[in-house]
């Protein structure tokens, strides 16, 4: 009885918490504000449950899971937008083409800047291995870690015996009903081809035929604006969504194995640090100031690090690229849609090869070795295409990079405990990377706008 009362008031006080969401919602208080509080609210508010009742006592797991129908809801939801997302945004960036020969340039430009990114990411996630003394580091295996690594395991059999060539090929689709349904780890990659296909057959029929490619066009984008205010009904839900799940972490999670792993942490934030510098760098390079990118970005980036969700984050990518960075839009939907799959800079550069640093050394592996570094970076750059951009991203990549190498998947599943924490920092460093990718690519092919940029009332802060 006693168990039972403590949970009802749990569950009181959170349903509390989301009615004062919802109320600011109403007296109209920004969306980024809500966010962030809604960040520290569940922070404190799992971290009270935590030192009350700990992180494995029954009345933490069963208001978890009552608490997790708004999380988990929500991260649903964020899924399910995807592969919709993806389709309208790269066909409608073809029909917004104004001159189709500028396609090529938008495409190779977009696409060399997030592999080039991603290298240089590797390489910065091996540097911080190295300065933090983590290789061949070995990390404590609990039950949790135990049943992690048995499901890896399984879950590598899908990709354990294909060569690098064949992981490529087995991004092309081949039933695009079945990727559309997200049945493959690859299927955010297949989607992505299969659109750019169709838009380039509209280039053609429309070359040809103007009324025929006039109507798909006005078709494609009547489709994009059901789908963006479908997106904007979910993204309304964030502060709810962030709220659960930061309750969720705190109250759960493992405080000493975290403390344990601490020192990894530690390293990944330093990696993802140097990686955003780096950003801000090429921003310089390319004569936009830095400073105001990051203020023009900040609610897409603060999105991203508390939803966790690259894909989620798309449709602000996408605003606060035309709307506030300066962006043309066909190489802002090109470089938020490419960037949910290609590149990652946080899930698919920093993390694996990080992970491949830290456990070559337990094989007997000279990870100092300047040709084994320059391997980790060729394998970590050409397995970044296919990442899913809504969790288990990291995870696949890390898999394909560990497996290509012929290193113990093990390390993945010993991460578990600080999974989260490190996760939020790596989606905002993807999303970031894909906006640079936006900025770069537009100002090769003459068409962003400084204005919009140093507009000072250009910023993104939706109505949401």
């Amino acid at each position: 009885m006693t168990n039972l009362i403590s949970i009802i008031l749990i569950l009181v006080f959170f349903a509390a918490a989301l009615y004062g969401f919802y109320w600011m919602q109403k007296k109209h208080v920004k969306f980024s504000t809500r966010v962030f509080t809604a960040l520290a609210v569940g922070i404190v508010f799992g971290a009270i449950i935590q030192v009350i009742f700990g992180a494995q006592n029954d009345v933490t797991t069963q208001a978890i899971s009552w608490v997790s129908i708004v999380g988990n809801g929500y991260v649903s939801l964020l899924q399910m937008l995807i592969m919709p997302l993806v389709f309208v945004s790269i066909v409608g960036a073809f029909t917004k083409l104004e001159v189709s020969k500028k396609l090529g340039k938008i495409s190779f430009t977009v696409i060399g800047t997030l592999l080039a990114t991603t290298a240089v990411a590797a390489l910065i996630g091996i540097f911080s291995v190295f300065v933090f003394n983590l290789d061949g580091a070995t990390f404590v295996q609990g039950e949790a870690e135990t049943a992690r690594i048995e499901a890896l395991a399984e879950r590598q059999e899908a990709v354990k015996d294909l060569t690098i060539p064949e992981q490529v090929v087995s991004f092309i689709p081949t039933n695009v009903f079945s990727d559309l349904s997200g049945t493959r780890s690859t299927s955010t990659i297949a989607v992505v081809i299969f659109s750019a296909f169709i838009g380039i057959a509209y280039l053609g029929v429309n070359k040809k035929d103007p009324e025929t490619g006039e109507f798909f066009a006005k078709l494609i984008n009547s489709l994009y604006k059901i789908v963006m205010r479908i997106v904007t009904l979910v993204l309304r839900l964030t502060p709810y969504g962030i709220l659960a799940l930061m309750i969720k972490v705190t109250a759960t999670s493992d405080v000493k194995a975290i403390w344990n792993l601490g020192k990894f942490v530690a390293a990944s934030y330093f990696a993802l640090a140097i990686v955003l510098i780096m950003h801000l760098l090429i921003l310089a390079f390319v004569k936009v100031n830095p400073l105001q990118y990051l203020k023009k970005s900040s609610t897409v980036l603060g999105f991203a690090f508390t939803s966790r969700s690259s894909a989620g984050a798309m449709p602000l990518n996408i605003e606060t690229q035309t709307k506030a960075l300066g962006v043309d839009d066909a190489t802002a939907n090109f470089a938020a849609s490419f960037g949910l799959s290609i590149g990652q800079n946080g899930c698919a550069g920093v993390y694996p090869a990080m992970l491949a640093a830290i456990v070559a050394p337990t094989v007997g592996i000279d990870v100092f070795s300047p040709l084994y570094i320059l391997t980790i970076v060729a394998v970590v750059t050409i397995s970044s295409f296919g990442v899913a951009g809504v969790g288990g991203g990291a995870t696949f990549a890390s898999l394909i990079v560990l497996g290509s190498l012929n290193l113990p998947i093990a390390i993945v599943g010993l991460v578990i405990s600080v999974e989260p924490l490190i996760d939020m920092a790596r989606t905002t460093i993807n999303v970031s990377d894909s906006m640079v990718a936006g900025i770069v690519t537009s100002k090769r092919i003459n068409e962003f706008n400084s204005d919009v940029l140093n507009d000072k009332d250009a910023v993104i802060e939706s109505s949401m």
